[in-house]
């Protein structure tokens, strides 16, 4: 035994000696009961509190000795600091980052799945296993597409379709194109945002059999290579598209017009592609039928509005860590998205002025308490600004250029051209990266605007959306799939339909169980009253909810 751990085990018998002695001490003075009434021996009050403080004392001698004996048991300076990195990441990073060292572009690995297919382009194929169990974890909150999956998969009403999808790849989407295959599609994928796609499902429905071509942090290059490769497949034409955003069809339409005029049919779910497809509509260029699905109430009542309440404090707090009590916001557009920004926003004590284009939004957003403002009145004293128009330009290099010091800027509608994030790159301005999807922009005076996502929708490439509300949508995008393939011809002509009302309630009666929700039944003289059949529709189509 060695001299020093010798005298290390004799001072820990002492000090273990010397604190069972005031141990004792400090029992009698705890003991002692001082009333109004009793006397007091001021010497034992001043002896009980001497072992008190001597207690403390060898309590932490105690400490001391211990901690020199743990202290050889720590990591070393580099490997505290490689166990520190560890922690760090793991809190903050998903699995699908794919922290290997491994840098190269999927577009230069050959991959192949189980089965020996290769017709695919992910991150990595191996993390399939990870993807399934997120799949998995998903199917439990979308009951209502698992039972439409159930209902319909005798009948396989999508046998025969082709489809090709551009929508966000999530754990959510991934259910909703498993549906879609069991229900007789083929399908081939690619992401809209380069930001939101989940490697491990990517690759998970890549090992099932389906084309993925999708990978977390693509390039604009990326992108449009990705989107080109599912629709340009030797030997496959698709007959159906569904799109997020509008840029598959875009592609479609201008790239491959005789690919396009064979489409039978188009779903499409966001404002910015619906706004394209209206566009088409009104030039007379759109020579299919396509189906409006983000103006369906199942999808803009929830997916829009609830699902915004939710994600938007989720997004904000992954990125930024911050507080929103007392902080001063700027939500610009006070749609369904708008509304459900400021509605979180508000419950955790933030101010927040609206800025609108709209009257009738504008005075929905003073009845509900907010100030609706210029962004130009605000754009130097506010902390954060969030943007949900559907429109360019909404920040300006100019506004940016005014804004305060730590000002924290995002977006929370589909298209990345509502900041005009192409400005700040540019010589005088520094960008630095300060964890994932968040950068700081330096100007020279050392002021810094932190941006979210370069500009992208926060929710899907920040953090994630609730399952249920996905689910929703999802069964919404299944049902007009279904409809636009099986109608008979001439019933949808070559423009931009509505999902038709009945089938937005039948959306809505799936998700009800989950509740245990119990709809009340009209009687025939109710029914009659109101001029309406008893099993819906209950609402006119210029119902507004």
């Amino acid at each position: 035994m060695s001299e020093s751990a010798g005298d290390g085990k004799l001072e820990l018998k002492q000090a273990s000696k010397e604190a069972k002695e005031s141990e004792n001490v400090a029992e009698k003075y705890s003991a002692m009961t001082v009333s109004k009434n009793s006397d007091v021996n001021m010497g034992d009050l001043s002896s009980a509190f001497s072992a008190v403080t001597t207690h403390k004392s060898v309590k932490k001698q105690i400490q001391f000795v211990e901690d020199k004996q743990e202290f050889s048991r720590f990591p070393t300076k580099a490997g505290r600091r490689s166990l520190s990195r560890s922690i760090s990441q793991s809190s903050t990073d998903s699995y699908s980052s794919d922290s290997s060292d491994d840098e190269t572009s999927p577009r230069d690995k050959a991959q192949v799945n189980s089965k020996g297919t290769g017709d695919f382009c992910v991150k990595n194929i191996k993390q399939a296993e990870f993807g399934r169990r997120e799949i998995e974890i998903a199917e439990q909150d979308m009951s209502a597409l698992i039972s439409l999956r159930k209902r319909a998969q005798g009948e396989k009403p999508l046998a025969g379709a082709k489809i090709v999808g551009c929508t966000h790849i999530t754990a959510q989407t991934a259910v909703l194109i498993e549906t879609l295959v069991a229900l007789g599609a083929q399908c081939r994928w690619t992401a809209c945002n380069i930001y939101s796609t989940q490697n491990e499902v990517a690759a998970a429905l890549s090992e099932m059999g389906v084309a993925v071509f999708a990978w977390k942090g693509e390039s604009e290059d990326d992108f449009w290579w990705c989107i080109d490769r599912c629709v340009n497949m030797e030997g496959w034409q698709p007959n159906m598209i569904l799109d997020d955003g509008g840029d598959l069809t875009h592609w479609v339409y201008k790239k491959y017009p005789s690919v396009f005029k064979k489409i039978r049919g188009i779903v499409e779910e966001s404002v910015t592609g619906v706004h394209r497809l209206y566009q088409l509509s009104k030039a007379g260029k759109l020579c299919v039928p396509a189906m409006n699905v983000n103006d369906s109430v199942t999808k803009q009542k929830f997916d829009n509005l609830y699902c915004c309440r939710e994600s938007i404090l989720d997004g904000l707090k992954r990125t930024t860590d911050v507080m929103f009590g007392g902080k001063q916001v700027v939500v610009c557009g006070y749609g369904e998205v708008g509304k459900g920004c400021c509605a979180a926003l508000k419950a955790l004590g933030a101010i927040v002025y609206i800025t609108e284009i709209d009257p009738i939004c504008a005075l929905q957003a003073c009845m509900d308490g907010f100030r609706v403002v210029k962004l130009n009145e605000v754009i130097r004293q506010v902390d954060v600004i969030i943007t949900c128009t559907g429109n360019k330009n909404v920040v300006t290099r100019d506004q940016l250029d005014r804004m305060k010091n730590g000002c924290i800027v995002c977006n929370m509608g589909h298209s990345n051209t509502e900041i005009d994030v192409a400005s700040l790159r540019t010589p005088e301005l520094t960008w630095e990266r300060v964890r994932s999807q968040v950068d700081h922009v330096i100007w020279p005076d050392g002021k810094r605007v932190v941006l979210l996502a370069e500009g992208r929708l926060l929710n899907l490439s920040c953090s994630t959306v609730p399952t249920f509300v996905l689910s929703i949508t999802a069964t919404t995008q299944a049902l007009a799939l279904i409809e636009l393939y099986n109608a008979p011809e001439g019933r949808y002509k070559q423009d931009v339909y509505l999902l038709p009302k009945k089938m937005d309630e039948y959306v809505a009666s799936l998700h009800l169980p989950t509740f245990d929700a119990h709809l009340t039944e009209l009687s025939d003289e109710q029914a009659k009253y109101l001029g309406l059949n008893k099993n819906g529709p209950f609402k006119p189509n210029y119902y507004r909810y």
